[in-house]
């Protein structure tokens, strides 16, 4: 009986030493076309960066898994350039509406750098036929989110398409932030023995969106939480100046953003389930739906990993900001299986958790 054990648990060390290999190794991507799985940021979506897209522009800006550039030049403070593109249907749910997100989602990307975000860009491709009123809806709120964001649209350029070619209106927002000297915020640099933490309830985003656009027979007062995070960010890194990695865990959810994490620092992340922050009515709705919170969207939540003595006042201080009233301590930073995301259990057990696989919810950022 003995023998038979051992020899068990020989075959299931050997199949995670293969699977650790397989997710540090470079992807290799066997599709033969684009699927909507590609755009979900989930694990598809990591196969066409790794696999098609960096190796072509490869270059040390696009080294790591930055959502901002930094750029620096002698004697001259460094920058954050970032550039996203929104496609979410429907144009308005619960909570926001496609130009909000887009200055939001700009704004947070230059956030999680440790940059002061300074301006945005905007293009639009509009569709013919687009009402009038829609596109002003969009636009005066893009203009209103500016505004409290304290963040300038500067520029901007206007296309439209035919009929049928772009689905009523995609945005694409560009920005551009000061970098701090003293910020130094790398996925790369997450390190054992540092902690997690989320700066509140998880799942809203794109369960509003899905909701929304399903039409779907589920009474719920979901909203997303759609936010700028600049301030939120400044707060924390004032507070606990050693801060590693931010990262805002959007197309994918917090599952895909923290194996990007693993990947990047070559380490391995292990959360709590029972302290993880989601609304009863968004862990009904995935119940019902059969989707795990983990791969939900964000676009107002962060996450950072800080090393454990300054992880009482990181806390403290995202407690403090309306934006971070919720946060919790998730998890921390292991040595070991390296590139793995583990969830401890209430029951005492864990499980892998993996990047978010396929695209149950298209559309949503």
């Amino acid at each position: 009986m003995t023998a038979r054990i051992e020899t068990q648990l020989d075959a299931q060390l050997q199949r995670m030493d293969r699977a650790r290999a397989a997710r540090i190794a470079r992807p290799v991507l066997r599709d033969t076309q684009v699927t909507l799985s590609h755009g979900s940021g989930g694990k598809a979506s990591h196969q066409l960066l790794e696999a098609i897209i960096l190796p072509a522009f490869e270059n040390p800006a696009l080294d790591g898994v930055a959502d901002a550039a930094v750029l620096s030049s002698e004697g001259a403070a460094s920058l954050a350039f970032t550039t996203d593109t929104y496609v979410v249907s429907p144009l308005f749910f619960p909570g926001g509406d496609i130009g909000r997100l887009a200055v939001h989602g700009t704004i947070n990307d230059l956030a999680m750098a440790g940059a002061r975000p300074l301006c945005l860009s905007v293009g639009l491709v509009l569709e013919e036929g687009l009402s009038i009123d829609t596109l002003k809806r969009v636009v005066d709120s893009m203009a209103g989110a500016a505004r409290e964001a304290g963040v300038p649209i500067v520029t901007g350029d206007t296309k439209v398409v035919p009929r049928g070619k772009a689905d009523e209106l995609f945005v694409n927002t560009s920005g551009v932030g000061v970098v701090r000297a003293e910020r130094s915020l790398d996925a790369r640099l997450a390190t054992p023995g540092d902690v997690v933490l989320v700066s509140g309830y998880i799942g809203d985003h794109g369960m509003a969106v899905m909701l929304a656009r399903e039409a779907l027979e589920i009474e719920s007062e979901i909203r997303s939480d759609t936010a700028a995070l600049h301030t939120l960010a400044d707060a924390l890194l004032d507070s606990a100046p050693g801060t590693r990695v931010l990262k805002d865990p959007t197309r994918g959810g917090v599952a895909t953003t923290l194996n990007e994490i693993a990947l990047a620092a070559r380490v391995a992340i292990a959360i709590d389930e029972t302290c993880l922050p989601v609304r009863p009515e968004v862990r009904g709705a995935c119940e019902i739906l059969g989707i795990d919170p983990l791969h939900i969207a964000n676009e107002g939540k962060l996450l950072a990993i800080v090393p454990q003595q300054h992880a009482g006042a990181a806390l403290a201080a995202l407690r403090a900001h309306p934006l971070g009233a919720d946060a919790q301590r998730i998890g921390e930073v292991l040595a070991e299986p390296e590139g793995m995301v583990l969830v401890r259990t209430p029951i005492g057990g864990s499980r892998v958790l993996d990047m978010l696989v396929g695209d149950p919810l298209p559309r949503i950022c």
